[in-house]
């Protein structure tokens, strides 16, 4: 599989810390220290992840090598639904007259986007499609609480957009070499680490230490499964993106690893954690800073819960 182009939607406004503290008693250092945020992104109130993704095809347009009428499969990823019935998918179809495309929505928690580039490669093994649309979003403040003192500060908003093709296009596209997703909702609390329940408390996160916990074993162990099947180390990765939940578990994992810190890319200091689209969304950002033959690896830890991760050659 082949990366065609990629595009992002991040909302202007940007929530300081500073907003926390009459509301749930944290300081700016607090939140700071423990989670590595300083701003969070937060959508309009007319924004969803329908509109975010729209902007985020957009934004990639331009730099798609075909004609967008050829895609064949558009797969809305997000845990954040604005419509569960009309979803960014089916939107997306109408928007820009997709007639050929089977379009759907999946969830898997913060797993969701590469979740659905699973679901692309089998699609393509299968000779059902060759040209491909994720459509990855969360709007956080959709749910959150911010009075919560336990994660009513964590969430941002933002949307990113994936063309996929199984073959390559110009011959100069980033190749997705493996992909591999695990449901772990067996493990520690599983379903009652993190829930969004639109009529019960919106996005909460109750077990924050088991999923801490979790996180910090399964990032790194899904990139080091797909590095030896593949073989790679470690230490040839050129990037190393994680979800972005916590900065600290990004400084534990690069401890574990003994990588250097400019190997980990982030956005969460100015976005706070953007959901199943953070990864992505760092991904997408930083594509240009990228050389010929770079090795990146995506890793993701969600609620439920779901993991996963894909090695990418530049």
């Amino acid at each position: 599989m082949f990366i065609n182009a990629t595009g992002v939607y991040v909302p202007e406004e940007r929530v300081h810390n500073d907003h926390f503290l009459e509301l749930n008693g944290l300081t700016n250092e607090w939140i700071e220290q423990r989670t590595g945020i300083v701003t969070r992104s937060k959508a309009k109130p007319e924004e969803n992840i329908t509109t975010m993704s729209l902007a985020a095809v957009h934004d990639a347009l331009p730099r798609l090598p075909y004609d967008i009428t050829e895609v064949d499969l558009i797969i809305s990823a997000s845990y954040s639904p604005y419509d569960t019935v009309a979803t960014a998918a089916h939107v997306a179809q109408q928007e820009f007259k997709l007639s050929k495309a089977k379009a759907f929505y999946v969830s898997s928690a913060c797993s969701s986007f590469v979740n659905a580039l699973e679901i692309i490669e089998g699609y393509f093994a299968m000779g059902k499609a060759s040209k491909a649309l994720v459509l990855s979003a969360d709007k956080n403040s959709a749910y959150y609480n911010e009075t919560d003192p336990k994660a009513g500060h964590l969430w941002g908003d933002a949307a990113t957009a994936f063309f996929i093709s199984k073959e390559p296009i110009t011959g100069k596209e980033p190749r997705v070499l493996d992909i591999y997703t695990e449901g772990l909702g067996h493990l520690g609390k599983g379903p009652q680490g993190v829930q969004l329940r639109p009529r019960d408390g919106g996005i909460m996160m109750p077990e924050g230490r088991d999923v801490f916990i979790q996180a910090c074993t399964y990032m790194p162990k899904n990139v080091l499964y797909l590095l030896e099947k593949n073989g790679y180390s470690f230490d040839d990765l050129a990037y190393f993106i994680g979800h972005q939940a916590n900065m600290r578990i990004m400084t534990n994992i690069a401890k574990q690893l003994n990588l250097p810190e400019e190997k980990f890319l982030h956005n969460i200091e100015e976005l706070g954690n953007t959901g199943s689209v953070s990864s992505a969304l760092v991904y997408a950002q930083n594509s240009r800073l990228f050389k010929k033959d770079d090795l990146v690896a995506i890793t993701v830890f969600g609620g439920g819960y779901s993991a996963g991760a894909c090695l990418i050659k530049c």
